[in-house]
């Protein structure tokens, strides 16, 4: 029963968040997703409903660096944080750190 509250909270966020975050052609979305046994990133071009580049792992910090560098090789240099409904911290925060090192800007 706590695990459905817990998504529907989380879910509630992402909602929230997306009202926002759109990403653009200039500016796609950096989308993040976490799972029970790995973390998800996609850059995402909203207006034309396709996926840029794309990464996962177990480690945040390579998934980070491997989504910023398949993102710079689309040529896209800047992004849009979505953090999917979840908090700024850990595995998160690691990621987006790991992708700004890696030469995208958020």
């Amino acid at each position: 029963m706590k695990n459905i509250i817990k998504q529907e909270k989380r879910a509630r966020r992402h909602k929230r968040i997306r009202s926002k975050i759109s990403g653009t052609s200039e500016r796609p979305r950096l989308s993040v997703f976490k799972s029970n046994t790995a973390i998800y990133a996609q850059v995402i071009d909203d207006q034309a409903g396709t996926t840029l580049a794309a990464a996962s792992g177990t480690d945040a910090k390579k998934v980070g660096q491997a989504v910023a560098k398949a993102a710079l090789a689309k040529g896209v240099k800047a992004a849009a944080f979505d953090r999917g409904g979840y908090l700024y911290t850990g595995s998160v925060k690691v990621l987006a750190d790991a992708a700004r090192e890696g030469g995208l800007t958020f």
